[in-house]
């Protein structure tokens, strides 16, 4: 089971405070949350962590490339060898730059 996205909110409001339909927190890429559990994922398991702010990652970043290459593997795909072909070019799930499983949250 897995729950998070590729990004999360940033940690403080934006826009005008008193007016609730004008004020909130925007995408933010720099750090995000996810949970897995069950199918091969480590369980209790933490990785990484944020600053004080959760603005930025602190320790034991994972690329969204990374996180698709576990995904895989715990799908039982190799993510190097898994491509599609499309409009006459051979792609990777993972993009073309180098994707690594995140072994340490594999049970």
């Amino acid at each position: 089971m897995i729950w998070g996205g590729e990004f999360g909110r940033t940690p403080f409001v934006q826009g005008d405070i008193t007016n609730r339909k004008a004020h909130g927190r925007d995408h933010h890429t720099r750090a995000f949350t996810m949970w897995m559990a069950g199918g091969g994922v480590k369980p209790g398991h933490i990785h990484g962590s944020s600053d004080e702010f959760a603005f930025h990652v602190a320790e034991d970043p994972v690329h969204v490339r990374d996180l698709q290459a576990t995904l895989l593997h715990l799908c039982g795909i190799d993510h190097e060898r898994f491509t599609y072909h499309h409009q006459g070019l051979d792609f990777k799930l993972t993009g073309v730059e180098p994707a690594s499983v995140v072994k340490q949250i594999l049970a």
